[in-house]
């Protein structure tokens, strides 16, 4: 848990002492006035970010977790953002960024705010259209996807957008929602839809199911474009981690996914995989696609 600078001077600590373990890596400063043990400091982005919300909130006093901050304790994918703001959003006052806080002004009613671990935090619909407002179309689109699967009523996620009318960014919100689409699995995957769409490649559908002459699934894949027999998947570090079946090692569930594509291969289909680093140059995605579809002609 972060501790306050004045529950270590209570502990004995002088603040000379706090500095030279600090500069030792004996103690991790997360911020102005509060510390961490080194073995409590995460790797990962997210909870860090937690961290950073706890030892925030007590020095702030009112204000809701908003935007990124909010998208984190609700557990939606962020990235290419550090998370070294928290955000708070309060109905009244100036809005400024100082230090390690971004307070954002705006209405807020009650029924926008929900209390998650303990933390008050807007609701899912409130998170992500404040998101889609602020993010670029691939990070919001992602974050809305996430929203969806884990059970946001599209109705819900509506009237929060209605409700956002005259506000900065709405245009882009708008835009970002109309992409939403629960079917998406990851966060990759989310932006894959973008990118290929950016690139005059939308797929014709998502979470293909390829079955043989017998009707029996051979696979499902992320993206298809069923006319030019060709299939896409987005390749992320965790992908099949999440093939595990019950006792199944990595390298099995990699064979297993070998042997998937050869089959889907056998079949007449292509199979293209890209990673995030692919998706930053998207026209040679676009290129390996396009050879796909050649090679699928004939």
């Amino acid at each position: 848990m972060p501790r306050a600078t004045a529950d270590l001077l209570n502990e004995g600590y002088s603040h000379n002492e706090l500095a030279r373990s600090a500069r030792h890596g004996e103690l991790v400063r997360l911020r102005r006035g509060c510390y961490l043990h080194p073995d409590e400091v995460s790797e990962d982005a997210a909870l860090r970010h937690r961290q950073l919300v706890l030892a925030t909130l007590p020095l702030v006093g009112s204000g809701t977790l908003s935007h990124l901050s909010a998208a984190v304790v609700h557990d939606l994918p962020v990235w290419g953002d550090p998370l070294r703001l928290v955000h708070l959003t309060r109905t009244s006052g100036t809005g400024r960024r100082e230090g390690y806080l971004h307070l954002h002004v705006a209405p807020l009613r009650p029924d926008e705010v929900v209390r998650v671990d303990g933390l008050p935090v807007t609701d899912p619909a409130r998170t992500v259209v404040d998101l889609a407002r602020s993010l670029p179309l691939p990070q919001a689109v992602a974050a809305g996807d996430a929203a969806l699967r884990e059970g946001l009523a599209p109705a819900a996620l509506a009237a929060a957008l209605d409700d956002a009318r005259g506000r900065p960014g709405v245009s882009a919100a708008r835009r970002a929602v109309g992409w939403l689409d629960a079917r998406s699995e990851s966060a990759g995957e989310s932006a894959s839809r973008v990118v290929l769409h950016e690139v005059g490649l939308a797929p014709s559908t998502l979470q293909y199911e390829v079955l043989d002459p017998r009707g029996r699934l051979v696979g499902r894949s992320d993206f298809a474009w069923p006319e030019h027999r060709t299939l896409g998947e987005f390749d992320g570090r965790v992908k099949y981690g999440r093939l595990l079946r019950p006792g199944q090692t990595a390298e099995e569930a990699l064979w297993a996914e070998k042997r998937r594509e050869d089959a889907l291969r056998d079949l007449g289909w292509q199979v293209v995989r890209w990673t995030w680093a692919d998706l930053r140059r998207p026209d040679l995605l676009a290129e390996r696609l396009h050879r796909a579809f050649r090679r699928s002609a004939g």
